[in-house]
């Protein structure tokens, strides 16, 4: 068998290491370096400014050189080929390069998403997350438009640097897709920590003189301004399809990107795609899960991944993350929710980390935990394990009941969990 890969982000040199270990010949064609927006222009240099106490682009450089390196080692395989350019489908599963045209059995489609930016006056005048990352100055005054988890990402972390931030968010909360109590806690520790959050911000320009940007927005029939050196549009991202000629190849796609099934086929056999490309939840770690989906589909096997259940994780100062049900999602259920602080947590307190707290959500016939919800340090590594007991549908009364270690942070999850097995009784 012979599959074409295009895209060689997370998704895709996932998918082809995979492919090439069951013994599947792959091309993967990328227009760009290994790694994908995820780790040059993403999550990764992202992560390493979290880390830093003002901007370092020589570290950063190490970094992804560094990650680039374990990559094309993983690819060093004599089943796949790697292939510098850029890809329009064929006619079926063919793809053309340049002016060659390259056929297999199957395409996986794994092109991800471009930065999506907001149809007002000015536009122009604000940077995307990819340019805010070569910054090597810091911006006085920087204005993020958008409170969703790439903004506020950066909010904190040019926080860190010294900057006086103004994030404007459209929703009447910040990160619209996680619970609203965490989102709530959250907005509030950021103000602590001297960021401006408007929320119901509808931003209707920008606008630049002598130098200075002038972010203009409404809420309600009130009309608004903010000065700033910089400013962030960072409102989302939108499904990388401009290049493949989808139309002409006769794939179904919409305003959220190609539609695919549970397998991750289009209408077109043969043809798959995976990622940011589909819309969704345009994170990393899914592409790869819808990766190996559709490439267990292509080899007739069965794939036993909950695609619904996925943790996620905003990377600013405190953490948060999530997994499972929202108490939102939960309306009109009997639920049980538990909760835990961090100032009563041991090794929270002795590591000078208290600001920060544990929710968790269970169906109170039964126990059968729901979501996990924590703000605070470590909090996108503790959200594994509440994962892990979700995937195997325990309750909070077995999961109660684990002994954890102490003093760790970990114990902040435990806590949660007996206080809503204790609300289950």
């Amino acid at each position: 068998m012979r599959i074409i890969i295009i895209g060689a982000g997370p998704g895709g040199y996932e998918t082809a290491a995979e492919a090439a270990a069951k013994g599947i010949e792959v091309l993967l064609v990328s227009d760009g370096p290994l790694g994908g927006t995820c780790l040059n222009e993403g999550c990764i240099p992202t992560k390493t400014f979290c880390a830093m106490d003002r901007p370092d682009q020589a570290r950063k450089r190490e970094v992804i050189a560094q990650l680039q390196a374990g990559i094309s080692q993983l690819l060093k395989n004599p089943l796949i080929t790697v292939l510098q350019g850029r890809a329009q489908l064929g006619k079926g599963t063919s793809v053309i390069v340049g002016e060659t045209l390259y056929e297999a059995d199957a395409v996986i489609i794994a092109t991800g998403s471009v930065s999506a930016s907001l149809p007002i006056p000015g536009a122009e005048l604000a940077i995307d997350s990819s340019a805010m990352l070569e910054l090597d100055t810091v911006p006085q005054r920087l204005c993020v438009i958008g409170g969703g988890v790439i903004g506020l990402e950066f909010a904190s972390v040019f926080r860190k640097f010294g900057s006086e931030v103004t994030v404007l968010e459209f929703c009447p909360g910040i990160l619209p897709r996680f619970d609203v109590d965490l989102a709530k806690r959250l907005k509030a520790s950021l103000a602590k920590r001297g960021i401006k959050i408007e929320t119901s911000a509808r931003v209707t320009a920008i606008e630049e003189n002598a130098g200075v940007r002038t972010v203009r927005w409404t809420k309600g029939d009130k009309e608004f301004s903010a000065d700033a050196d910089c400013v962030l549009m960072a409102v989302g991202r939108r499904p990388n399809i401009s290049s493949l000629d989808l139309g002409a190849a006769g794939i179904e796609y919409g305003p959220r990107g190609i539609v695919v099934d549970d397998n991750m086929q289009t209408n077109v056999p043969g043809i798959y795609a995976i990622g940011d490309i589909i819309g969704g939840m345009m994170l990393a770690h899914v592409a790869s899960a819808h990766g190996h989906r559709a490439l267990c589909h292509l080899c007739g096997e069965q794939d036993a991944t909950d695609l619904s259940l996925v943790p996620a994780a905003v990377f600013t100062v405190p953490e948060a993350a999530t997994v499972g049900l929202t108490e939102e999602q939960c309306e009109g259920r009997d639920v049980a929710i538990g909760k835990s602080s961090y100032r009563a947590n041991g090794k929270s307190v002795a590591s000078g980390e208290p600001d920060g707290y544990c929710k968790v959500i269970a169906d109170k016939d039964g126990g059968r935990i729901l979501g996990a919800h924590i703000l605070g340090a470590h909090a996108s590594d503790l959200i594994h394990e509440a994962a892990v007991l979700i995937a195997l549908s325990a309750t909070v009364q077995q999961a109660s009941s684990i002994i954890h270690a102490h003093p760790t942070v970990s114990e902040v999850l435990r806590d949660a969990l007996r206080d809503a097995a204790h609300r289950c009784a």
